[in-house]
């Protein structure tokens, strides 16, 4: 019985690590990311930035879900805002239907991030 031929299935290679900044493409900084950020700027071990970072995100969406504004100074403001019920139409089917209401997170930049974009 002869052996097959073919090759191997290669493994894909290893992303590269994560940057320490904010890469200049336009790529997201991951929560990874941001802690590792936070511990570099201040005193805070990474478990001590993580727990900040955790907090502090958990009371943004704390806030959205009761309803209230969250406001960062300098960034902008989240918001949560109510929308209608209305009509679309189904992909592929062209079939209409009726969206019904719900709510939706806003983001309105800060006066001051505008200009400096």
């Amino acid at each position: 019985m002869a052996k097959s031929t073919k090759p191997a299935a290669k493994k894909p290679a290893p992303a590269p690590a994560a940057s320490r900044r904010a890469a200049a493409d336009g790529s997201k900084i991951a929560k990874t990311q941001l802690i590792e950020i936070v511990a570099d700027r201040t005193s805070l071990n990474k478990k001590q930035a993580g727990d900040a970072v955790a907090t502090v995100l958990d009371c943004v969406v704390g806030a959205l879900r009761e309803g209230r504004s969250v406001g960062l100074p300098g960034l902008g403001t989240l918001s949560v805002a109510q929308t209608a019920a209305r009509q679309g139409v189904r992909p592929g089917t062209s079939q209409k239907i009726t969206i019904p209401e719900g709510k939706k997170v806003r983001f309105k930049v800060a006066s001051t991030l505008k200009g400096n974009l």
